[in-house]
């Protein structure tokens, strides 16, 4: 089994998040890449102590980039996020505001 904290690498901080987790209980972590729906479900419970209603998982690709004094172009990792549901009237206080 894997540690908990392998799985879920960290979340993510943008607009789009915040305004899930405040209207729609929705929390956005990008995780492992090999990570499944059911691990990722049992490493958000326990380390956040939460009951998860759905796990949807997507895939994102690195974007290419051109560096400006070489002229090379590299491209960025892919990564993996997952967006969790939470039950009602669970939460969870990411940034102890």
């Amino acid at each position: 089994m894997k540690n908990q904290h392998d799985v879920i690498i960290r979340p993510i901080v943008s607009e789009k998040a915040y305004a899930q987790a405040e209207v729609a209980n929705k929390y956005t972590f990008l995780v492992a890449p090999s990570a499944s729906k059911p691990e990722i479900r049992d490493a958000v419970e326990t380390i956040f102590g939460v009951r998860v209603t759905s796990v949807n998982t997507l895939n994102r690709k690195g974007k290419s980039v051109r560096n400006r004094r070489t002229n090379q172009m590299s491209k960025r990792a892919d990564e993996k996020r997952a967006v969790v549901t939470l039950a009602e009237g669970d939460e969870i206080d990411l940034f102890g505001s």
